[in-house]
């Protein structure tokens, strides 16, 4: 494999492939055959359109582990964009520099038409850009096969992304590395959320006591999990918490879009090493800019990246020694 100081990264998604395959894993099997006629013909009744944000794709969380191996040097999605199901997706792969390839349906459903360009286009590139390390095929069809392979053989560390239940093993089998969609770090707006969301007064009701009754059973049954972090910072010399400057609004959306970004960063980081593992602050911060090329501390009002994470410290910890800044994701 590659250094991933030098990595070079091309992304190739079959938008199509990963939409339906999702929206099937969402409503049940295929259901978007059983669907696709009621979407054709109106997409935007109540009912199709409800289904339909029900299994949004996350684009973000595919180019942001796609990003973690390297620099993105290309990222191309395959679809009939005219299609109103795709074209939802514009304005999101717009914003991440995605670039959309048009396929005009020449039959009813364009069978195999985003595969044979897909792999045309990802072996040209092979070629005609030799400092190439990884592909990413986003997809999980078994006609990937042969493209996975081949790209082996070129020399080129191969991941691919598919949606559990709906990847052939004979793809995962034939990339250096397969990761599914429904394990990325794609849900943490809602970690966030709760952060930052003021407590509700809720009635107590006759239902919610036994819930309450339950998790204080667990928690006097299982003194483990609160015992073992506080064994970790006796042997941890932590930094102080910086002072937030009172203009500094933690619940104002760039805030919360920073934490988000801070907790993806840090999840990318864990999966490629131990769960508990430090991770140094610079890497963080690198892997932060290749998700959001705009990311800037300052910009948020913080003299430094250290500062931005203490600000975090229910988010993450960090660990100063010397000149050495470290950090890792807090037990959720």
């Amino acid at each position: 494999m590659a250094d991933e100081t030098d990595a070079r990264v091309a992304v190739y998604l079959d938008f199509d492939n990963i939409v339906i395959s999702w929206y099937d894993r969402v409503h049940g099997r295929n259901a978007y055959s059983k669907d696709r006629q009621r979407i054709a013909e109106d997409p935007h009744d109540a009912e199709v359109a409800e289904r339909l944000s029900r299994a949004v794709i996350d684009v973000g969380a595919i180019i942001d582990y796609a990003s973690s191996f390297g620099t993105l040097v290309l990222t191309r999605a395959y679809a009939d964009w005219s299609s109103p199901v795709n074209a939802d997706y514009r304005s999101q792969l717009v914003a991440r520099a995605v670039d959309l390839v048009q396929l005009f349906p020449a039959a009813a459903y364009a069978k195999n038409g985003a595969d044979i360009r897909l792999a045309v286009d990802a072996v040209e590139d092979m070629f005609r850009l030799p400092d190439l390390t990884h592909v990413v095929i986003v997809a999980g069809d078994s006609d990937y096969v042969p493209l996975a392979q081949r790209c082996k053989r070129l020399g080129r560390y191969v991941i691919g992304v598919g949606v559990a239940g709906s990847t052939a093993k004979s793809l995962a089998a034939a990339c250096d590395q397969f990761e599914s969609y429904d394990s990325l770090p794609g849900v943490d707006r809602l970690i966030i959320e709760k952060r930052t969301a003021k407590p509700r007064n809720t009635p107590k009701t006759d239902a919610a006591q036994p819930a309450a009754a339950e998790t204080s059973d667990t928690k006097d049954s299982a003194p483990e999990p609160t015992q073992k972090p506080a064994a970790k910072r006796r042997s941890t010399k932590k930094a102080p918490a910086a002072p937030v400057d009172d203009d500094i609004d933690l619940t104002s959306e760039e805030q919360i879009e920073a934490s988000a970004l801070l907790i993806r960063a840090l999840r990318l980081g864990h999966d490629k090493a131990d769960a508990d593992e430090w991770l140094h602050s610079s890497t963080i911060k690198t892997q932060m800019r290749r998700m959001d090329p705009s990311f800037s501390e300052k910009a948020l009002g913080y003299r430094s990246f250290s500062d931005f994470l203490k600000s975090r410290d229910d988010i993450a910890e960090l660990s100063e020694t010397g000149h050495e800044r470290q950090v890792r994701l807090k037990g959720e």
